[in-house]
């Protein structure tokens, strides 16, 4: 099914775009009245229950090899479990745009991990390429300028976030995604369910209660679409382009993010923007380019590696 048109899997890919892009204004909206580990609870609670209705659909069963529900027990804390949380708590700091931009440098963040590993050879794109995302974060940080403790903070949470995702999408390509015979809503479900069940036990170890009854209806709406769309929807969608278009093609989903983050979080929040934030996008866009051998320091374009 790989390689059709992109009239095929070109809307699945924007909307994919969307739903992730907006995901962090409905982040913003929720950490208004909830606590951080209430978000990410939530959301992951909400996505499960969206993705075992698909396999009650489809008649699907859940896994039975314990191993690999150890495996969704570590995927869960690094994929799930940790980054939403910290995504969480960082928004309480900084806005839903400058989140999104973080999260942007999660290319970054997987091929350094993967050099670590020796997964991966290093070269001269690559390693300027991480060189330049480096400028690019600390640019985004504005380290020129005097930030509060809560700003730092809350962007250190965020870019936290992103690590968690490079290394979380190296370990799940290895032990998860690439295993025979198990659909892929089959794998997002159990990772879910999974992480659902540690967000409970952390939160109410915690003293946080589960729900928070009295929270504005707003913050209920965000919720269910954090949770439906961006969590339980977004795995559907993420598997269906995929399928369609290829890993590589698909991962490039992330570029897009900013962009839709920036339309809600402006229009809708009235978040404004510093010239250092899109400049820094920027950087960091042309360096996941070099690493990702999109062009090369000679200024050729590199023929693209198809992964699927």
């Amino acid at each position: 099914m790989r390689g059709k048109s992109a009239r095929v899997w070109l809307p699945g890919f924007l909307a994919l775009a969307a739903i992730w892009g907006n995901s962090f204004f409905f982040i913003k909206v929720a950490v208004g009245a909830l606590h951080p580990l209430q978000v990410s609870f939530g959301r992951m609670a909400v996505g499960a229950a969206v993705l075992l209705l698909a396999l009650a659909v489809t008649r699907r069963p859940l896994p039975r090899d314990p191993r690999l529900w150890l495996h969704f027990q570590i995927a869960s804390v690094v994929l799930t479990t940790l980054p939403f949380t910290l995504f969480a708590y960082g928004e309480q700091y900084v806005s839903s745009v400058v989140a999104a931009i973080w999260n942007a440098t999660t290319p970054l963040c997987t091929l350094a991990f993967t050099l670590l590993l020796r997964a991966e050879k290093p070269n001269a794109g690559r390693m300027t390429g991480l060189g330049l995302g480096f400028a690019g974060v600390m640019v985004v940080l504005g380290v020129w300028q005097p930030m509060a403790g809560g700003q730092l903070g809350g962007s250190l949470a965020c870019f936290g976030a992103a690590l968690c995702y490079g290394v979380g999408g190296a370990y799940m390509g290895r032990f998860i995604t690439g295993r025979r015979g198990e659909p892929a809503v089959v794998l997002a479900a159990g990772q879910l369910l999974t992480g659902a069940a540690q967000l409970a036990v952390i939160t109410l170890v915690a003293g946080v209660p589960l729900v928070d009854t009295a929270a504005p209806a707003e913050v209920w709406w965000s919720m269910l679409a954090l949770g439906g769309l961006g969590t339980g929807l977004a795995y559907l969608l993420l598997y269906w382009v995929q399928a369609r278009a290829g890993v590589t093609t698909t991962s490039t989903v992330t570029y897009l993010l900013p962009v839709f983050a920036v339309l809600s979080g402006v229009a809708v929040l009235g978040e404004t923007i510093t010239w250092n934030q899109p400049v820094g996008a920027l950087i960091i866009l042309a360096a996941i380019a070099l690493t990702q051998g999109a062009v090369r320091l000679g200024g050729k374009r590199a023929a693209a590696a198809s992964l699927s």
